[in-house]
């Protein structure tokens, strides 16, 4: 709502801001831009996000009864004048952090805010940093898949030809396709983790960074070979095809990053334990985060990150090892699929 009080008296004024926090109160959020606002109005509202001019953040947080947390925050910083009794808390809110001022006390607001703790304690950052991880691994994930069908089928061709000439047996020509994938995959990986590692900003650690490009390395490794198997399972590219769209929608929605595994329905909680992103997304953040006892603010409440993960995500350092041992056994299953069925099922036409 962009300025919903402005052109009214202050009895209309409350009677909106009353409406407001109606419709608040059913559990809907509510975004409002106001300019000097009285106490009444300004107090209405449970956060405040306070901009400078340039459109940068110097307050991001709740207001508190009687705006104290606001007024806390800004007295905190030296030179800053308290606020006077019974006065505007917003107008002092704007008075304190005019430009001129900002020029005078020699400080810049908005590198106050992200050093202090209402920025440290948020728990966007959490969230953008696995938002990135997750969009890496799909698209990434999604491209290995979707690139390996078309060579995959007209290898097949080659495949028969020779089988059929005596040439060599068909569980050879398979196993040469799967070692070949390796070394390229482990480039891919390299790069990717050069690229994507500082660009996420994530800790600067050996053993971080470790398991991060084994992680990946597993996962581009999954993808490759779950591109393989469908194809030794499709008696045509169009129909591989079809089958790898829907085998990336699958892991999409249940990797237990659109919907979180303890959020799932009962019924489905099953196939969120048998799809190898949501492990490969476990083991990424768990790696990073899980032994992380930073406190954040999640949700409104004060939680340490490891706490966090677990209680929203499900996610649990001690379970590491575990993950490792999945994210390679599924490359190793979906690569026996491939042969196997390569050897097995005969998809020529006469």
């Amino acid at each position: 709502m962009d300025e919903p009080t402005t052109g009214l008296d202050a009895r209309a004024a409350v009677v909106v801001m009353r409406v407001v926090k109606n419709i608040v109160s059913t559990k809907r959020v509510i975004v409002c831009t106001i300019h000097q606002p009285s106490i009444d109005i300004f107090e209405a509202f449970n956060e405040i996000i306070l901009m400078k001019r340039g459109g940068q953040i110097i307050y991001s947080g709740e207001l508190g009864q009687n705006s104290c947390n606001l007024i806390e925050y800004f007295e905190g910083i030296p030179g800053v004048s308290k606020i006077k009794e019974n006065y505007n808390p917003a107008t002092w809110m704007l008075e304190v952090t005019n430009p001129s001022v900002e020029a005078e006390l020699g400080v810049d607001f908005a590198h106050l805010y992200k050093e202090s703790h209402l920025y440290q304690d948020k728990d966007q950052d959490l969230f953008n940093i696995m938002g990135s991880v997750y969009v890496f691994i799909i698209s990434i994930g999604a491209s290995n898949l979707l690139s390996i069908l078309p060579i995959v089928t007209s290898q097949r061709t080659i495949m028969y030809r020779e089988r059929f000439a005596g040439m060599y047996p068909s569980k050879a020509h398979s196993l040469a396709q799967v070692i070949i994938e390796i070394p390229y995959i482990f480039l891919e990986a390299t790069l990717f983790l050069i690229i994507s590692y500082p660009a996420v900003n994530l800790y600067e650690s050996a053993y971080k960074v470790s398991w991060y490009f084994y992680d990946i390395f597993c996962t581009l490794l999954n993808y490759k070979y779950m591109g393989m198997a469908i194809v030794s399972l499709s008696s045509t590219y169009q129909m591989a095809s079809i089958c790898g769209s829907f085998c990336i929608t699958v892991v999409n929605l249940f990797s237990g990053f659109l919907i979180p595994q303890p959020m799932l329905p009962k019924w489905w909680v099953w196939f969120y334990w048998i799809i190898p992103t949501s492990w490969t997304l476990r083991g990424l953040i768990t790696s990073q985060y899980g032994d992380i006892n930073q406190e954040i603010i999640a949700f409104g409440k004060r939680k340490t990150i490891t706490a966090f993960l677990e209680s929203h995500y499900g996610f649990k350092h001690e379970d590491l090892l575990l993950t490792a041992i999945l994210l390679l056994a599924y490359p190793i299953f979906f690569a026996s699929i491939f042969i196997y069925f390569t050897a097995k099922l005969n998809f020529q036409r006469r």
